[in-house]
C-alpha cells in the first residue's frame, strides 16, 4: 500500500471557531432533518427502541427547560449515572446546550467512589437508573450540594424526581446559551497513583480535537452507510468522546445496547444493525476469538473499521481479525486529558502489529526524557503532546486542567510537553510502541486502575494493617487487581478473610476494582522516605507468571 501519512500529517491544520458547543455540532444542527436516525438502542431484556435527531432534541430541550427551573445555572455539574440508553444522550445534550457541565459516571460505582466525585465536584442535580440509584441513595444526605435527584426507568423512591413526569411539564422549545470553545463541557474523574480520583474538566473545543484521529482510526469516517457500535460505556471517555459524540457530530446513527459484554451476543448486534464501525478493547476482541473462530461462517457482517486502544492488542488477535474479520485492527492512544493522539489508518499508512501507531494529524507527540527534552528513537522515555502543532497551531485536544487541583495540572506539563505517564520507544517510521507506566496506574480489561482508592477501601476493613495494589499478568485481561496486604494484630490468614475482603472493596467502589488476587505479606518493601515500592511488587508478579504489561 502506499504509505499517504507524511502528506495527510503535514497538510493538517487547525479550525476551531472562538464559539462553539457540542450540542449544536453534534445534535441541534442535524435535528431539523426530521427523518435522520440517531440513535437504535435495546437492551438484554429486549426492549428497543429507535430514534432521531430530532428526537433527541426535543427531549433535549424539555430537559434543558426542568434544569433550569429546578436551579440548574451555567457551569453547573450535573452527573448522568447512566449506562448506554437514550436518557444518557438526551441528558449530554441538554447539559451542553445549557452551558451546564455534565459528568458521566459509571454505574459500576459503589457509594464510596460516588460519594467522593458528587462531594468534590458540587454536583447539583443526579440523574440515575434502578441500577444506579441503590448506591445513590444512602450517601446522599452526606451531600449538601446535590439539591436534586432525577429517575429513569422507573427508579422511583421519596425525594427523587420521576424523568418523564419531569419532561411533560417542560416546553420542548429552548435557546441554547452561547458558549466558547474554551468553556467547560464535560468532567470526568480519572484514577490517580497517589491520591483520590482527579477530575479532568474537558471543554468544548475538545471535541473538534477528537476528530483528526476518530476519522483516520476509521479509515475516513464517515463513508455512505456508516453505522457505528461498541460496548465501551458511556461513562468514559472510551466510550463517549471515542464512540458517541464523534459519531453524533457527524450525524450518523450509533447503536446502544444496556446489558454486559457477550461475545456471542456481540457478532448478533453487529449483523443485526449491519455494523460498519466499531471500537472494541483488546479484551472484548480476545473473548469474540474465542467465543467464535471463524464469526463470518456464522454472521452476516458488514465491518469495514475497528479501533482498539486500552491495551496492546497483540499480533494473534490482530492477525484473527484480518482473516476472520476481513478488517485490519487500527490501535489507538490516548487520555481523557488529551484523547485520541496517536494511532493507526490502515487504509492510509501501514499498520504495525503491537505498535500503538503514528501521531495522528494535529498533535505533535514525541518521547521525553525527565527534562522534556525530545529523545531520539529507540530510546525509553515517556509519551508527551505539546501544546501546540507541527505549525505552531494551539492543539484543540486539550483539557482545561483538573478540578479544583491547580498542583495535579502544573505536574501534567513539562514546558508545552503534557505528559501521559506512558513509557514507549519510537522507531525510525516514527510508530511508537509501549514500553508501559511511569507511574502505577495500570489497565485492566481495558479499564484504567489507580491503586490509591482501592488501597484506602482496604485499609478501612479491620483486618487490613496495609495494602498494595498492582497489576499482575493475565493472558485473558492483560491483567488483574492484585492486592498485597499486610494484616492487623490478631488476624490469619484464609480464604474466608479473602472473600470478606474482596466483597468489602466490591461493595464500596466498581466490580472491576476489587482484588481479584490477595497475597498476605509480612511487610510491604518501602523506601527509606516510608513510601511503598509498587514497582517491586509489579517485577515479582512478572517475573511470577513469565509475563509483562
Amino acid at each position: 500500500m502506499t504509505d499517504r501519512y507524511e502528506e495527510i500529517y503535514r497538510a493538517f491544520r487547525w479550525e476551531v471557531p472562538e464559539r462553539f458547543n457540542i450540542a449544536a455540532a453534534c445534535c441541534g444542527r442535524w435535528a431539523a432533518e426530521r427523518h435522520r436516525f440517531c440513535l437504535y438502542w435495546e437492551d438484554e431484556s429486549g426492549a428497543t427502541g429507535a430514534y432521531t435527531y430530532w428526537d433527541i432534541q426535543q427531549q433535549a430541550n424539555r430537559l434543558a427547560n426542568a434544569l433550569v427551573a429546578l436551579g440548574v445555572e451555567r457551569g453547573d455539574r450535573v452527573a448522568i449515572l447512566l449506562p448506554q440508553r437514550p436518557e444518557t444522550v438526551v441528558a449530554h445534550v441538554a447539559c451542553y446546550q445549557m452551558g451546564a457541565v455534565a459528568m458521566p459516571l459509571s454505574i459500576l460505582f459503589g457509594p464510596d467512589a460516588l460519594e467522593y466525585r458528587l462531594a468534590n465536584s458540587d454536583a447539583v442535580v443526579a440523574i440515575a437508573d434502578p441500577a444506579s440509584l441503590p448506591n445513590l441513595l444512602p450517601i446522599r444526605d452526606r451531600l449538601p450540594d446535590l439539591q436534586h435527584v432525577i429517575g429513569v426507568a422507573g427508579a422511583r423512591e421519596s425525594g427523587v424526581l420521576e424523568w418523564d413526569s419531569l419532561l411533560a411539564k417542560a416546553s420542548r422549545r429552548f435557546a441554547p446559551v452561547d458558549t466558547l470553545a474554551e468553556d467547560p463541557a464535560v468532567l470526568i474523574y480519572t484514577s490517580g497513583t497517589t491520591g483520590p480520583p482527579k477530575g479532568a474538566l474537558v471543554p468544548h473545543r475538545a471535541m473538534i480535537g477528537n476528530m483528526p484521529g476518530f476519522v483516520y482510526s476509521h479509515d475516513e469516517f464517515p463513508r455512505p452507510g456508516d453505522l457505528f457500535w461498541s460496548p465501551a460505556d458511556w461513562a468514559w471517555t472510551g466510550g463517549l468522546m471515542d464512540a458517541l459524540l464523534p459519531t453524533m457530530y457527524f450525524g450518523y446513527p450509533i447503536v446502544g445496547f444496556r446489558g454486559r459484554f457477550d461475545a456471542e451476543r456481540a457478532f448478533g448486534l453487529m449483523e443485526k444493525y449491519g455494523v460498519r464501525n466499531t471500537f472494541l478493547f483488546p479484551t472484548a476482541l480476545k473473548m469474540m476469538m474465542k467465543a467464535v473462530a471463524k464469526p463470518r461462517t456464522r454472521y452476516d457482517l458488514a465491518l469495514r473499521s475497528i479501533m482498539s486502544a486500552g491495551e496492546a492488542v497483540g499480533e494473534t488477535v490482530f492477525a484473527w481479525a484480518r482473516e476472520e474479520l476481513g478488517v485490519v485492527v487500527n490501535e489507538m492512544f490516548g487520555q481523557t486529558e488529551m484523547n485520541y493522539i496517536v494511532g493507526n489508518s490502515q487504509t492510509l499508512w501501514p499498520a504495525k502489529p503491537g505498535s500503538m501507531g503514528r501521531p495522528y494529524p494535529g498533535h505533535r507527540v514525541a518521547v521525553i526524557d525527565d527534562e522534556g527534552v525530545e529523545l531520539p528513537a529507540g530510546e525509553i522515555g515517556e509519551v508527551a503532546v505539546n501544546r501546540r502543532d507541527l505549525h505552531g497551531d494551539a492543539d484543540a485536544v486539550f483539557f482545561t486542567g483538573y478540578w479544583k487541583n491547580e498542583k495535579a495540572t502544573r505536574a501534567k506539563f513539562t514546558g508545552d510537553w503534557c505528559r501521559t505517564g506512558d513509557l514507549a520507544t519510537r522507531d525510525a517510521d516514527g510508530y511508537l510502541w509501549y514500553q508501559g507506566r511511569a507511574d502505577d496506574v495500570f489497565k485492566a480489561a481495558g479499564y484504567r486502575i489507580g491503586p490509591a482508592e482501592i488501597e484506602n477501601c482496604l485499609v478501612k476493613h479491620a483486618a487490613v494493617a496495609n495494602a498494595a495494589v498492582v497489576p499482575s499478568p493475565d493472558p485473558e485481561r492483560g491483567a488483574v487487581v492484585k492486592a498485597f496486604i499486610v494484616l492487623t494484630p490478631g488476624h490469619v490468614p484464609s480464604t474466608a478473610l479473602e472473600d470478606e475482603i474482596r466483597a468489602h472493596v466490591r461493595g464500596r467502589l466498581a466490580p472491576y476494582e476489587y482484588p481479584k488476587e490477595i497475597e498476605f505479606i509480612e511487610a510491604l518493601p518501602m523506601t527509606t522516605t516510608g513510601k511503598v515500592q509498587r514497582r517491586v511488587l509489579r517485577e515479582l508478579e512478572v517475573k511470577r507468571k513469565g509475563g509483562g504489561q
